[in-house]
Parts: structure tokens; C-alpha cells; sequence
């Protein structure tokens, strides 16, 4: 956080630490890089589903980390943000009275989504200190109208890390009753303690995986909704259809600025978990300071605040 961001608001003097966008200045490479892609003449509509160098970015850093190949051409669609992203593939893969399994607490539009689909969205709670779920509770969950269960790691807003036993007890289960992981992982690279494991890498799952992530958070760029999604090339044409109805296409010359990004060196993101990591330990030391009870998220940047030591029932106002 930076002092601008410290506005002191109205008669209470509160300041809003709410805001879901980092605050770091854009690296110069990466501006740089989308002002050469408008003098270039990237200005007019990019393929529908990615420019060919976002795609095959995307597609290149995915094979380093799962380590198998990812296919650009079938493979990858590149979205307006994650946001987009999650709505196509729920209008793509979940069909009206079909049943999706949320995670609770969740991101905002994942219940929406669901929704908007004409799906049933059917929860699951996280619950602290550790945000772990019920094995139980959530194998009572899947049923034979289980579709889609949708996955955040790292988590908004818990900052749950899952561990690769959660996720090979998730896999299991999808296999089992023949559903869909929807997994979103916009915060890959904010992972503070523990490892990152995609549950897509997990046996059985990449035939059955619609995997999520996005260049806003790691790079700074929210204000671009560069975002994309890897799936089996089946999810993948449904995906693009239902893609190219919704918004046509992202931005070209940030889509070709993004692809740049996505080949900047290792110590771009060291630096970058290393300044994250400085705050996420500033504010939970202060709000603990405060008398909160503190939860230190293991990954993204979200920190969840018990009230109960205050002697506060509810954080709603009475008047």
C-alpha cells in the first residue's frame, strides 16, 4: 500500500483497505511494451480467441509448469479478465439445472455466475483458522446432477493455499460422478507458504479441467482484463463460441504487451512475492495490534479479521 492510498474517509477517519487491485506502479517493460504494440498497429480486432503471441505465451509458460504440452492453437482462449473467463466457461459447460459446488466463502461473481447459467449452486464451507473443507461434507455435495465444482487457489478472500491432498480428494470425486474442476488461479504467483498445484495436473484431470488465471494481479494491470483459459480442446470449442457472443475479444496491443510480460525473468516475481510478502505481514501485524484476530493468508493478497475480541456480534453498523 502507498501513502495516496491512505485516504482518511469521513467523520470516522476509516481507512478503506477494500480496494481488490494492487497498487504497485506497471513495470516500464510491460508499458513499454503495449506502447510499441499501438505504434505498431496492433489496433484493430485480434482473433477472436487470442492473438496468436498471447496464446502461444500462455501456452509455453504452461508447459514449463505442468509439464506437459499445452496446445495454443486448441487449447487456449484469451478472455476479457478472469471474470470474463469464469462466466464463458460456466455458460459453456453447465447446462440449466445442472448443480456447481462453491466454495463458501467465495469471490463474488461465482455465485452469479452459477446463476446466470441456470445452474444450482450447491455450498461448501471453508472454515478457519486453517480454511479446510469437510471431506464428508463436500463427497455429500456431489450428486448425480453435479456438473462443476469451482476451485480458487490461491483464495479470495481466505488466502488458502489448498495442499495437493485436498485437491487429489476434489479429483477423486470428479472423476467419480464424471464433473468438471473450474479453477481459478489468478493469484499463481502470491503464494507466501506452501506450493501452487494446479489441480489440472492431477491424474485424470486435464481432460476434465477448465483452468483460469489472467495478467491483472502478477503484472499490475487490472485496468487491461487480459485474462485467459486452458482446457481440453472439447471444453475449449464451446468456450471460444460462447466468448466470441460476450465480448468478441480483449484488447490487441495489450494482449501483445501481455505476451511480452509472460517471458519477463524469474526475478521479476521473486521481486514481486518479496514486496507482497513485506505487507502481508505489516497489516496482519497491525490489525492484530489492534486486537483483531488474524488469519495469515498463505497466498494472494486478502486478509481475513475476526471481531469477536473486540466484543463486536456483527461488522454491520446499527444505527
Amino acid at each position: 500500500m502507498t501513502r495516496q492510498n491512505l485516504e482518511l474517509n469521513g467523520p470516522e477517519r476509516a481507512i478503506n483497505f477494500a480496494q481488490g487491485f494492487p497498487d504497485f506502479d506497471t513495470d516500464p517493460r510491460i508499458v513499454e511494451a503495449a506502447v510499441k504494440a499501438l505504434r505498431d498497429g496492433h489496433n484493430q480486432y485480434a482473433t477472436t480467441w487470442g492473438a496468436a503471441p498471447l496464446r502461444e505465451a500462455v501456452a509455453r509458460t504452461q508447459s514449463a509448469a505442468w509439464g506437459r504440452e499445452v496446445d495454443a492453437g486448441k487449447e487456449v482462449t484469451v478472455s476479457n479478465g478472469a471474470t470474463e473467463a469464469m462466466i464463458a466457461a460456466m455458460l459453456a459447460a453447465v447446462d440449466p439445472g445442472d448443480e456447481v459446488i462453491i466454495f463458501e466463502p467465495f469471490y463474488e461473481n461465482y455465485g452469479p455466475d452459477c446463476i446466470l447459467s441456470g445452474a444450482v449452486p450447491r455450498y461448501v464451507a471453508l472454515r478457519p483458522p486453517d480454511w479446510a473443507f469437510d471431506p464428508d461434507e463436500l463427497a455429500a455435495a456431489f450428486t448425480h446432477n453435479t456438473r462443476a465444482i469451482i476451485i480458487n487457489t490461491p483464495h479470495n478472500p481466505t488466502g488458502k493455499v489448498y495442499a495437493r491432498s485436498e485437491l487429489e480428494h476434489i479429483a477423486r470425486l470428479c472423476i467419480e460422478h464424471d464433473a468438471i474442476a473450474i479453477t481459478d488461479e489468478i493469484y499463481e504467483h502470491l503464494v507466501y507458504r506452501g506450493l501452487h498445484i494446479s489441480i489440472a495436473t492431477l491424474p485424470g484431470m486435464a481432460e476434465r479441467t477448465i483452468t483460469i488465471s489472467g495478467a491483472s494481479k502478477t503484472y499490475s494491470v487490472t485496468g487491461w482484463r487480459i485474462g485467459w483459459l486452458i482446457a481440453p480442446p472439447a471444453l475449449t470449442a464451446g468456450i471460444r463460441k460462447v466468448h466470441d457472443f460476450l465480448t468478441v475479444g480483449a484488447a490487441h496491443p495489450l494482449q501483445i504487451a501481455v505476451a511480452e510480460a509472460l517471458d519477463l525473468p524469474a526475478s521479476f516475481y521473486v521481486e514481486l512475492l518479496g514486496d507482497y510478502q513485506e505487507r502481508r505481514d505489516a497489516i496482519v501485524d497491525g490489525l492484530r495490534d489492534c486486537g483483531f484476530e488474524v488469519s495469515a493468508p498463505d497466498g494472494a493478497y486478502y486478509v481475513m479479521a475476526g471481531i469477536d475480541s473486540l466484543g463486536a456480534a456483527s461488522a454491520f453498523r446499527r444505527s
